[in-house]
């Protein structure tokens, strides 16, 4: 599957602190440890509808880890997938009467275009889950042969499942209790009341061929990829265990994530998937949970056409902490829109105030747990400062500009 073009990063003078990042099995803020090449997997969009801005607001988050990487003088091997065949994908084609490859066409090359404007930078490897049917029907046989996964008796819809209790270590990611899980469970794509299942809990691997469905063939009946195992196959087959970054939206800790760790460290007999687990913040609307129920959606695509600059976009969503639930609203995009226009007539100035503290202080606060929110504020003193004072250093203001560009993704 093609991504979507990436920016050119400027490369900065020196090298910033090593990055590290809030780990959501741990609890705790720990430094990321790759080695000359940081590895990084992280979830992707169904395409059933356009990209709104919670997913833009996980996508930077990574674009921003991706970023610092670099600066510290990595390689990025990035890995997105594209769950390009589940349910919401065929009710949303059936009731808009198209075909469900059609609409995930238009939407994944929307997504890419979104991708694109905002500047965050493409995945190495972006691959559907329809181009991985292989990876999933070998690790699933995997799972079957070890007793991890079995076969419901039902001989119309013989589905495969996974063992929630097939590693002992199952939960440490989310830590979450039994009931927690199984409400989660029941609220995220999960069928505890499927007959023939050994625990309500236990996660399908593989769907049985349903009428007026797609399917491909296994050695376990025709059928199609279950939600979690996807990932869990392709990150393994582009990755392999113990890469350093599994990433989402926090509304995958449970059960997405968890699960999909669960099916590769059973597989292998590793302990923990990832080095890392992180995870993003939700993003409402105006004092509201946004949701495609309430139709308060807030779409990128919509903001583009409306003529507003995607590096407002970026700003208005670079204003939380990113792993903080917060709200956007008419007041944080007319607040980015400022922002961003006092830094463009800052960077535009024939002379500033030094340049080197602001750089060396954008990479602290970046390291450090991705704080954008210091981050913004060291790079608006700086520009108060040069549009109030100016300053006499005449490199100082593109010097700012290749900064923000690099480890913000913000084009001055």
């Amino acid at each position: 599957m093609q991504s979507w073009p990436a920016v050119e990063i400027p490369q900065l003078p020196g090298r910033g602190p090593a990055l590290r990042l809030y780990d959501s099995a741990d609890r705790q803020v720990r430094p990321t440890t790759p080695g000359d090449t940081a590895t990084m997997y992280v979830c992707g969009i169904t395409p059933y509808d356009a990209t709104h801005l919670g997913h833009a607001a996980t996508y930077l988050t990574f674009d921003l880890v991706y970023r610092v990487w670099v600066d510290n003088g990595h390689q990025v091997h990035y890995v997105q997938n594209i769950t390009d065949v589940d349910d919401p994908l065929f009710e949303r084609a059936n009731r808009d009467g198209v075909d469900w490859r059609e609409l995930g066409a238009r939407e994944i090359q929307l997504f890419r275009e979104d991708m694109a404007a905002l500047r965050v930078l493409p995945p190495r490897d972006y691959v559907a889950a329809t181009d991985a049917i292989a990876e999933v029907v070998e690790l699933v046989e995997k799972l079957l042969a070890s007793g991890a996964a079995y076969v419901v008796d039902d001989p119309e819809f013989p589905d495969v499942y996974y063992r929630a209790d097939a590693t002992p270590q199952f939960g440490y990611e989310s830590g979450c209790d039994r009931e927690t899980m199984m409400r989660l469970f029941a609220e995220c794509g999960g069928d505890p009341g499927r007959p023939g299942k050994a625990d309500p809990l236990d996660a399908l691997l593989w769907r049985a061929a349903r009428p007026d469905e797609p399917s491909w063939p296994s050695p376990f009946g025709p059928g199609r990829p279950g939600w979690h195992v996807e990932c869990s196959a392709i990150s393994l087959d582009r990755l392999g265990f113990g890469f350093d970054i599994q990433g989402g939206g926090s509304d995958l800790i449970f059960p997405h994530h968890e699960f999909s760790a669960a099916h590769a460290e059973c597989a292998t007999g590793e302990r923990r998937f990832a080095r890392h687990y992180v995870h993003a913040g939700m993003i409402g609307w105006d004092g509201r949970k946004m949701s495609k129920s309430r139709g308060n959606l807030v779409l990128v695509s919509r903001l583009r056409e409306q003529g507003v600059d995607p590096s407002a976009i970026r700003l208005g969503l670079l204003a939380g902490h990113y792993r903080s639930d917060r709200f956007w609203s008419d007041d944080v995009l007319a607040e980015a829109n400022a922002r961003l226009a006092r830094w463009r007539s800052a960077a535009a100035l024939p002379a500033g105030p030094d340049a080197a503290d602001l750089v060396g202080r954008l990479r602290e606060y970046l390291a450090d747990d991705l704080d954008t929110p210091r981050a913004l504020a060291a790079v608006d003193g700086w520009s108060a400062d040069a549009l109030e004072y100016g300053g006499h250093d005449p490199s100082s203001p593109a010097a700012v500009a290749a900064a923000v560009d690099a480890l913000l993704g913000v084009s001055l």
